[in-house]
């Protein structure tokens, strides 16, 4: 190490300590940060957005659902600062969510946006119609390349922003009988590492949170089929799979919010361009 290269790791050490003391705080506070929460009336989606509020951020839901979306508002922490609100948007109608999102950011910044997007149904890659392949690349990396394009302005501006995917294990470790998913959900990870490397100088990250079997709609759904087709009942299917998980046990939506939270924060300002299993330790590779 040169005297040179060491007066300047003193002096950037000096800086951070003297001139930025709120960083050496575990600051997790999101008071006065708005954050969009896309698929947010039901599962992980709703569940990261109550994490949210309760950090003090002021929330916007997106979904289809109006009824279900007013319901989703009225659970959300409300402090005398804090406004919460929605969007009526289909993630199955690209177009109408950019008229939508574009228009909103036009009145106000957003610094904080979980894309989050129910997986397309299960089956085996060979026996997908190449349809099911196209509706999952829109409703998945198109839709989330909307919702960065619609906000990544103001977050430059801003110099925060937090990118989070919420997307699955898979990309890590195919899932057996979610062929359309897999190869989707792989795309996705890799869109946003990309996006990690083009924003992180502008104090945004990018990052991915990958739930593994998780007490949702969809593990429910998914669970049911395979009982179906294997003769075998429900619980016998459940078990098979909590077999797999070191932690013994299906997750809960609010363990995976609290990863999507911490991301949120300046506490998480150093994590970049990383997918994180929220598993239970299921996933077989480092």
């Amino acid at each position: 190490m040169t005297l040179s290269f060491y007066y300047r790791i003193k002096l950037t050490t000096f800086y951070f300590y003297i001139y930025n003391p709120q960083k050496l705080r575990m600051d997790q506070d999101l008071s006065g940060k708005r954050a969009i929460v896309c698929g947010s009336t039901q599962g992980i989606g709703k569940a990261s957005a109550i994490e949210l509020s309760n950090l003090g951020a002021n929330v916007t839901l997106v979904a289809r659902n109006e009824d279900k979306l007013k319901a989703v508002l009225a659970e959300l922490k409300k402090s005398s600062s804090q406004i919460h609100d929605y969007i009526v948007a289909d993630f199955e109608d690209a177009e109408v969510l950019k008229l939508k999102v574009t228009e909103y950011v036009k009145r106000q910044v957003v610094h904080i946006l979980v894309n989050n997007t129910g997986g397309p149904p299960g089956g085996q890659a060979i026996d997908a119609d190449t349809d099911e392949f196209v509706k999952a690349f829109s409703t998945h990396l198109i839709c989330n390349q909307i919702m960065v394009q619609a906000v990544v302005s103001g977050m430059k501006k801003e110099n925060y922003g937090r990118i989070i995917n919420i997307i699955s294990t898979s990309v890590k470790i195919p899932l057996r009988g979610l062929g359309v998913s897999n190869t989707i959900r792989g795309a996705v990870a890799n869109w946003s590492k990309t996006l990690s490397f083009e924003l992180g100088s502008f104090g945004i990250t990018v990052n991915n949170v990958l739930p593994g079997a998780t007490m949702t709609g969809r593990l429910q759904a998914l669970v049911k089929t395979k009982a179906d087709k294997s003769g075998k009942s429900i619980e016998d299917v459940t078990n098979e799979m909590i077999a797999e998980i070191p932690a013994g046990r299906i997750g809960h939506v609010h363990e995976v919010a609290a990863a999507v939270a911490f991301l949120a924060t300046t506490a998480a300002a150093y994590i970049n361009g990383v997918n994180i299993p929220v598993d239970g330790g299921r996933t077989g590779t480092l």
